[in-house]
């Protein structure tokens, strides 16, 4: 709704890159503030969240590239700026940083799951404000709707994402940031308590699983599955994460020791 926070000349701020940034910094504060509780180096800890987040830059960008059929087209869409400056895929970027976060703690001897529980409220909390950056940009519309919530984007500067001007829509944006931003209260209540190793980021797999999964239904989506069952990649992707949340969550043997 709104793509840049201001114009001076020929520079303008985009809303997407502030939001972004304080989602960065908020989350990395919240994991120092729990890092610190859980008597864990908190210097390390941070370096791992800043080695994630670079992580989860490139992984939501090869992801984004893999299913969009117009990179297949026009390869060279790939070094435009157009491409640099989108957001990517969240799911890309989330399973890239995981991989990051399982073979930096392994190396900085973190305990996995404890740090793991200790990231899950910042990646929430962190998550929620980045979809209102994509609320502000325009990307990650949803479908069109005659609710009386619905949002119709009419910013020239919005349909650089592809975002259909002039037409109501599912704020989907709004929903999955409303969704995290109670997933990211939750888990901190939880995170804040006693409680067994990997049970914080077990349950954050599996309420972030279960809203994605029905946030999906709204979304709009160019893409066909492939895996067919009238469901998105994403949604697959969601179903086995709160699967894995589940089987943290029940306390059985930890697939990560």
């Amino acid at each position: 709704m709104l793509p840049k926070l201001f114009t001076i000349g020929s520079f303008s701020l985009p809303t997407y890159g502030v939001l972004v940034a304080i989602a960065f910094l908020a989350a990395l504060w919240l994991i120092g503030r729990l890092a610190k509780r859980e008597h864990l180096d908190r210097d390390t800890v941070i370096n791992l969240g800043v080695y994630c987040a670079l992580a989860g830059i490139i992984g939501a960008k090869v992801l984004m590239i893999a299913l969009d059929p117009s990179y297949r087209a026009h390869p060279s869409q790939i070094f435009s700026l157009a491409t640099l400056q989108s957001a990517g895929i969240f799911y890309g970027g989330f399973i890239a940083a995981l991989f990051m976060a399982y073979f930096y703690m392994r190396r900085m001897k973190l305990p996995v799951l404890r740090t793991a529980d200790i990231f899950a409220p910042g990646v929430a909390l962190g998550h929620a404000i980045g979809r209102l950056g994509c609320f502000a940009a325009g990307c990650c519309w949803g479908r069109p709707s005659h609710l009386p919530w619905a949002v119709t984007f009419t910013s020239p500067d919005a349909q650089s994402v592809g975002v259909p001007l002039g037409i109501s829509l599912h704020p989907t944006q709004l929903y999955e940031s409303f969704a995290e931003f109670l997933i990211a209260g939750i888990l901190y209540w939880l995170a804040s308590r006693p409680h067994k190793s990997g049970s914080v980021i077990g349950l954050y797999l599996v309420l972030y699983g279960i809203a994605r999964l029905i946030v999906e239904f709204f979304r709009a989506h160019d893409e066909s599955n492939p895996l067919g069952l009238n469901l998105s990649l994403e949604q697959w992707i969601s179903l086995v994460l709160a699967l894995l949340g589940i089987y943290l969550v029940l306390g059985r043997k930890p697939l990560l020791a």
